[in-house]
């Protein structure tokens, strides 16, 4: 089969998860529920921090913000798998699969930035307590999360132009429920070595480095809590970073058995539901790690009806 740039209207094929026709209406049914489950928790954060005033905290600032990124992250790729599903189809255009790539790429980027982001303002908030409100003031706060998009926005750029100058077979099959940038340049017919150092440079960027930035942050807080000699202070501390502390471990572990699972074994089911853990149910979890483990948090979710009925009623 002869390779072609693939400008055209000749599609890529997307095996999903399954080929087995009686699985189709649970899977759309199980995606379905767990999508909107995401879009509804994280929109109700997003909803509650902006709403309540006691919330306007840098740390809430920065949840916020993950929350955005979580529901554009799972609108990336949840839907068209739905369309799939619904419409018996596996096929999914170029324009379409370069476009998924790219905001994939952007809004994975952006989560890993933002939990580096809330990592630094714990370290600020419990080893600088004094300092906190100077250095962690409203304008550093939007200047962190402007630099990392536009960072993330031209990084994924550069990876989406380098892919327009790769040729594929017709009828290329990728092995996943979306387009993701290292199986996409697995199954190209021509040579990929400035596409794969490019994705390496941007591993580190996007993965090692902030990675390691979260690491040196706790490391500093377990530092800071250690010289605390009252365990009602050393608690109530601790208790701040729990949360960030259960997402960054979800995202991160499932971001690894994502690549354990391509790099170690040959089972494409278990690459694939390292991928469902990654791109779905991580997203899904974030809001309720949040809320039930953070009583402000609560309590800015049940005073949200109230706010929700005095806003409709002064129209």
């Amino acid at each position: 089969m002869t390779a072609q740039n693939h400008t055209g209207e000749s599609p890529f094929l997307l095996l999903g998860l399954s080929d087995d026709p009686q699985l189709q209406p649970m899977l759309f049914g199980i995606f379905l529920s767990m999508y909107l489950i995401t879009v509804l928790g994280n929109l109700l954060i997003i909803l509650a921090v902006n709403s309540d005033p006691d919330l306007h905290t840098p740390m809430y600032f920065f949840l916020s913000n993950l929350s955005f990124v979580d529901v554009c992250f799972t609108t990336t790729t949840i839907p068209k798998m739905l369309v799939n599903i619904q419409t018996q189809r596996k096929d999914i255009s170029y324009p379409e699969c370069l476009t998924q790539v790219y905001f994939f790429l952007v809004f994975a980027g952006m989560d890993n930035f933002l939990l580096t982001v809330m990592a630094y303002d714990r370290f600020v908030a419990i080893c600088y307590p004094l300092n906190y409100p100077l250095i962690m003031n409203p304008h550093f706060c939007g200047l962190l999360v402007l630099v990392s998009w536009l960072l993330i926005f031209c990084i994924s750029l550069i990876h989406v132009l380098l892919m327009r100058k790769l040729t594929f077979s017709p009828g290329t099959t990728i092995p996943r429920f979306f387009c993701e940038l290292a199986q996409v340049l697995q199954v190209a017919s021509s040579d990929t070595l400035i596409n794969d150092i490019s994705m390496y440079v941007a591993t580190v960027l996007f993965c090692v480095f902030p990675a390691l930035g979260i690491f040196f942050s706790y490391r500093q807080i377990l530092s800071s809590l250690m010289k605390i000699s009252n365990t009602a202070s050393k608690h109530k501390a601790f208790s701040t970073c729990g949360s960030h502390l259960c997402v960054v471990s979800l995202f991160y572990g499932t971001g690894l058995g994502v690549y354990l699972s391509s790099a170690v074994s040959s089972s494409a089911h278990r690459s694939k539901m390292a991928s469902v853990m990654y791109t779905v149910v991580t997203p899904m979890l974030n809001p309720f790690i949040y809320s039930l483990r953070n009583q402000d948090m609560m309590g800015a979710m049940g005073r949200l009806p109230g706010r929700v009925v005095s806003c409709l009623d002064g129209l």
